[in-house]
């Protein structure tokens, strides 16, 4: 279909884009939080709604991405930026479901000192991750 109507892959295509940008704002808003911007605001009040965004955001991102994939698969899978991009995704949401499932993360949201160095590891590791992840996803349309 996304081939027959060009109309359907643009719309298909936006939709991946505000996707990614719904994550990526999410997920950087909350990163910079844990890295201790913004600390007028309780990381137990932001957090909730901010992973909810990003979740909602990579759910609708892979679920466009599959579709715009099955136009052409032979040539993304045969390119070095997607590959990049599906492995970084990969350590994007391993990392967030790592630091998800520790008692850290809870200790960070209670707001306990001392509890934060791990939360900062995995928020840098977060924030280089997706932003890298945006960068292959542009890539890919250059190789």
């Amino acid at each position: 279909m996304l081939r027959r109507y060009q109309i359907a892959y643009l719309i298909t295509n936006a939709i991946h884009i505000i996707s990614v940008g719904l994550l990526i704002g999410a997920i950087v808003t909350l990163d910079l939080r844990i890295l201790g911007l913004f600390r007028q605001y309780p990381l137990s009040i932001i957090a909730p709604p901010l992973i909810r965004v990003a979740a909602a955001g990579v759910c609708l991102a892979i679920l466009t991405g599959v579709v715009l994939f099955s136009v052409r698969p032979v040539a993304y899978i045969n390119n070095p930026a997607f590959l990049a991009k599906l492995g970084l995704i990969a350590l994007g949401l391993g990392n967030a479901l790592l630091l998800n499932r520790s008692r850290s993360w809870q200790l960070v949201l209670d707001e306990k000192q001392g509890s934060r160095s791990r939360a900062r590891v995995s928020a840098l590791v977060s924030l280089t991750v997706w932003l890298c992840a945006v960068i292959a996803g542009r890539w890919i349309g250059f190789l």
